[in-house]
C-alpha cells in the first residue's frame, strides 16, 4: 500500500484531534429505570445491569456482544434511549459471545501502529485503501474526518481481506443498508434449544448445520449437565431454571451425558 506523507499527516491529524472516550463513562447511571424479566428481552435489545453502565446487544442467537467503546456504539445508535435494565443476577446469566464491530460503510478505520486506512464491510471485514484519491472518491473531500483510531487490542476483532484496487469495488452506503441490524452483520441466527428433563434430553439427537447455538435449559428439579463423552466440552453444572448456550462449528458427531446421571446421553450431528 501506498503510504504518503499528506495522508500520514491527515491521519494524525485526526488522531490528535479525536476524543477516546470508554463506552462506561458516557452512558447515562442516573435515574434507573424499572428493571425488565429476563424473559422480557428480545432478540435486538440493548440491555445493561444495575451496578455497571456497560451496555450489551442482545443477539439472535442469545448471546450478548460487547461494545468496545463509544465510537463502535454511535456507529450504530444514536442514543441510548432504548437500553433496558435487567438485574446484575440475570446479565450475568447470558454468556458474552463477542465485541460489536464498527458498522460497514459508516467510518473508516485504523491503528496507531500502523498508517494503513480500511472501509469496514460486512461481518468485520477491513480492506485497505491504496491511495489519498480513492479516499476522496470513497468519502469525499473531508475523508481525513472520517477515521477513527481502533486500540490495537480490539483490531483482531476485524478479519483482513483484500486492498480496494478502485473505489467502485466499494459502497458505503450499500454496505450500511445492509447492515440493517447487528444481527445481520454478524450473520446471527436463533440458537437450538435442548430441554434437559430429570429423565432425558429432549431432542436426545438434533442435526444442525455448523455454526449454530445450542442452548441447553435445564427444565427438571435437580443439577443436570451436557457433558462431552471425549472431555472436550460441557456445559457445567446447571441448577434448574439455568441455561448454557456453545456453537458448533465443524462437523461431525458430538455425544454427550449427564454427570449427575449417567443414564441420560444425548447426540449432536453437525452438518
Amino acid at each position: 500500500m501506498t503510504k504518503t506523507s499528506t495522508l500520514l499527516s491527515a491521519i494524525g491529524l485526526a488522531t490528535a484531534i479525536g476524543l477516546t472516550l470508554t463506552l462506561a463513562s458516557i452512558v447515562p447511571s442516573a435515574g434507573a429505570q424499572s428493571l425488565v424479566d429476563l424473559e422480557d428481552i428480545e432478540a435486538g435489545d440493548l440491555i445493561r445491569g444495575e451496578s455497571y453502565s456497560a451496555v450489551y446487544y442482545y443477539g439472535l442467537d442469545g448471546f450478548r456482544y460487547v461494545f468496545p467503546n463509544d465510537k463502535t456504539y454511535f456507529t450504530w445508535y444514536e442514543n441510548f434511549d432504548d437500553v433496558k435494565w435487567i438485574s446484575d443476577s440475570n446479565l450475568s446469566d447470558i454468556q458474552i459471545g463477542g465485541n460489536v464491530t464498527y458498522k460497514p460503510g459508516s467510518r473508516m478505520i485504523k491503528i496507531n501502529s500502523d498508517p494503513t486506512v480500511y472501509v469496514v464491510a460486512a461481518g468485520g471485514e477491513i480492506l485497505g485503501i491504496p491511495s489519498e484519491a480513492i479516499a476522496s472518491e470513497l468519502y469525499g473531500a473531508s475523508w481525513n474526518t472520517e477515521i477513527d483510531d481502533v486500540p490495537d487490542g480490539f483490531f483482531s476483532n476485524y478479519t483482513m481481506g483484500s486492498e480496494l484496487e478502485f473505489a467502485s469495488q466499494y459502497s458505503a452506503s450499500s454496505e450500511s443498508a445492509s447492515a440493517y441490524s447487528i444481527d445481520s452483520d454478524k450473520g446471527l441466527q436463533t440458537y437450538i434449544t435442548i430441554s434437559v428433563t430429570d429423565g432425558a434430553y429432549d431432542p436426545s439427537e438434533q442435526t444442525l448445520e455448523a455454526g449454530r447455538a445450542i442452548r441447553f435449559v435445564n427444565d427438571g428439579s435437580t443439577k443436570h449437565t451436557a457433558s462431552a463423552d471425549d472431555g472436550s466440552w460441557g456445559t457445567g453444572t446447571m441448577n434448574p431454571g439455568e441455561t448454557f448456550s456453545r456453537y458448533f462449528d465443524e462437523e461431525g458427531e458430538y455425544n454427550f451425558h449427564c454427570a449427575y446421571h449417567s443414564d441420560m446421553t444425548g447426540t449432536l450431528i453437525v452438518e
